[in-house]
């Protein structure tokens, strides 16, 4: 009884709280005041993002590349006006198809991997190592791999390729780093967002994602929607936490966030894009792009994507699990890959 009282006590105390939060938000905002920053720090904006940009000037700052299957200036002016830009061809097929067949591989074995995993209406949809998971739930809808790069070589290699480093170092830094990845077999079905509010950085503007579409991908399979231009709209105040959203802190939830940005991108004239990617290619999109995942219409069809998130030394110095600072790195194709020091058994165990 004792502890059922102090529960309702404690949730009781905790929505007091958050009612007087509301109240001090909107007197802030009726007053005109806010207590904290609501755009990224102009300070520490990658180059690309600042209003000084030129190519020339990014072209001295890079590595020196050769032979790049694609013409960098015109697709960083593309990527800097629309906030989104498509690589073709960037990818062998054979190295594509290579990591579905080890996730195919993963998922038949799953008993035998901790490889982190998430599964539709599996576990309160909290993250869990797939060998706890049912393989049923691991081929359905909803499902995902998490970070499986840290436990593939193969994997590692094909998010750093050659053909996609000079960009991913144009738009950000020199320097950069991967903080995450997602595989998918069928579409997220997001609802719209953005992912710098979730995918935190020290330096919340060096992010940058790549959806690596490993088939082509139908029209009914739930393809990516995205907004261009709308990493350019004004951020959404969850309000105490600015810009940046925490579950236990934040006033607003992400279904406003989601109504937040279909209204402001509406009201400004921009307009939805469907699109349908293939195979070999790669979408780059910022940080700040509203994007999402169209309704699987049928069931039958998948969407089988690697997608990544970048960032740099700077924005992310250690592995996002682990906030260890490693003496050396792993290096690959000269962009930084921590190793989870909590999932030290699992590092590259994929082969």
């Amino acid at each position: 009884m004792k502890t059922i009282i102090k529960t309702i006590l404690k949730e009781g105390k905790r929505r007091v709280k958050k009612t007087y939060s509301f109240v001090e938000f909107y007197l802030n905002q009726w007053a005109g005041r806010q207590d904290h920053t609501l755009d990224f720090d102009s300070e520490t904006l990658p180059f690309i993002d600042q209003e000084t940009y030129s190519f020339e000037e990014i072209n001295k700052r890079i590595d020196p590349y050769k032979n790049l299957p694609y013409n960098l200036e015109e697709k960083l002016d593309f990527f800097r006006e629309f906030g989104y830009v498509v690589l073709e061809n960037v990818l062998p097929p054979n190295e594509v198809d290579a990591i579905w067949d080890e996730i195919e591989f993963v998922t038949e074995h799953h008993e035998n991997y901790d490889i982190n995993g998430l599964a539709h209406r599996f576990n309160d949809q909290k993250d869990t190592p797939i060998k706890l998971i049912p393989k049923e739930k691991l081929k359905g809808i909803g499902t995902r791999f998490i970070d499986f790069h840290d436990s593939s070589v193969r994997s590692k290699n094909l998010i750093t390729h050659p053909n996609l480093v000079p960009f991913l170092q144009a738009s950000l830094t020199p320097k950069i780093t991967v903080f995450q990845s997602l595989v998918f077999k069928y579409s997220s079905q997001q609802d719209v967002h953005q992912d710098f509010p979730w995918v935190t950085t020290h330096i919340p503007s060096h992010l940058v994602a790549a959806w690596i579409p490993l088939e082509d991908v139908h029209e009914d399979s739930g393809p990516l929607f995205y907004y261009p231009k709308s990493h350019r709209i004004p951020k959404f105040d969850f309000g105490q936490t600015g810009i940046l959203f925490q579950h236990k802190n934040s006033l607003f939830s992400p279904d406003k966030f989601s109504r937040y940005l279909t209204k402001t991108c509406t009201d400004l004239g921009l307009k939805k894009e469907i699109l349908l990617i293939k195979k070999g290619d790669v979408l780059f999109w910022h940080g700040a792009l509203a994007h999402g995942g169209m309704p699987i219409n049928d069931p039958s069809k998948t969407r089988k994507s690697f997608v990544v998130h970048y960032s740099t030394t700077d924005g992310l110095p250690y592995h996002r699990n682990s906030n260890v600072h490693e003496k050396n790195p792993d290096q690959y194709h000269g962009v930084t890959i921590y190793s989870n020091a909590q999932m030290a058994h699992q590092k590259d165990v994929v082969t």
